[in-house]
């Protein structure tokens, strides 16, 4: 699908009118009471109106999330670089989305970046709560990793109060934008950014200073105490994926991305040279991709 730099927007007004005949009535005679019978009639009943349609082609565009949206470490050492965001940077290299669908022009002065590098779901309420006071068309969401990448494993946020932040996230949103589409990205396969990461010697140094220790640290130990750490963060990073799918699903205004973003294969050459798991500016891209991409279809992702 080519992208959409110049934009027309028009909309068209689909109404559904449908008469619904009532049914004749019918007297009724009692047997023994020789009384008429009550007469009933069928009420109609009022058809369901159609909800409200995908806008493929919105005007502005909010970006709520953690480090990944901010660009992390894509530019420099422990730095963000929100230009390669793929959400709203500007880097001609990356084409975030708001790129693809605004323009440089319109992504410049449409779009804005509430994410923090850092922040796990309990903070998506108040970066929802500054992003609903722009009135956006779009808001993207990227977070979970966070939440899942803890010191240990046993400090993983706990799926009922990643479900609750979220649903509290959506809740604020909706009080100041009750309008706005919400695009959610799935949190990444932590695991396979492990498996990625562990091949280069540099990265691995880097990740003893304590980046995601939940699921890099001892990053070559392939005992069976490790794998069951590692797989019980995956295991987390799929629950949390499965909350953003069913909280999503209940409205109307909101596509997920239906794991697009769990499923990308990673590759050395889209990570970041400064840690080996965040995205890089290739990274970056081919996030970008994968939100204009479902962003702009037809239908959302199965």
């Amino acid at each position: 699908m080519q992208d959409r730099s110049a934009r027309h927007r028009s909309r068209t007004a689909a109404a559904v009118l449908a008469a619904v005949s009532l049914l004749g009535t019918a007297a009724l005679t009692g047997c023994d009471s020789g009384q008429e019978g009550t007469t009933k009639g069928a009420a109609a009943q009022p058809s369901a109106r159609p909800g409200p349609v995908w806008d493929r082609e919105p005007g502005s565009v909010a970006a709520v999330g953690d480090s990944i949206t901010r660009g992390f470490d894509a530019c420099s050492v422990l730095a963000d670089c929100p230009e390669v965001s793929w959400a709203t940077g500007t880097d001609s290299g990356v084409r975030s989305l708001a790129v693809r669908l605004l323009g440089e022009s319109g992504a410049a002065s449409h779009s804005w970046n509430h994410a923090e590098t850092g922040a796990r779901i309990a903070q998506l309420p108040e970066q929802m709560a500054l992003a609903a006071k722009k009135k956006p068309d779009l808001v993207t969401v990227m977070i979970g990793a966070n939440d899942a990448c803890r010191d240990s494993a046993r400090y993983m946020t706990p799926v009922a109060d990643f479900r609750a932040s979220f649903e509290a996230s959506m809740r604020q949103l909706r009080a100041g934008a009750p309008k706005a589409q919400v695009y959610v990205s799935s949190v990444p396969d932590l695991k396979r950014l492990w498996s990625t990461g562990r091949g280069n010697a540099l990265g691995k140094q880097i990740w003893k200073l304590g980046i995601c220790r939940s699921m890099l640290g001892d990053a070559d130990d392939m005992g069976a105490q490790a794998a069951a750490r590692r797989a019980s963060v995956q295991d987390r990073v799929v629950a949390y994926n499965k909350v953003f799918r069913e909280v999503c699903a209940k409205d109307l205004r909101c596509r997920y991305d239906g794991g697009a973003v769990f499923d990308y294969p990673f590759t050395g050459r889209q990570l970041s040279q400064w840690d080996w798991f965040h995205p890089g500016r290739d990274g970056q891209a081919r996030l970008a991709e994968i939100a204009y991409r479902n962003v702009t279809a037809a239908r959302p992702p199965a």
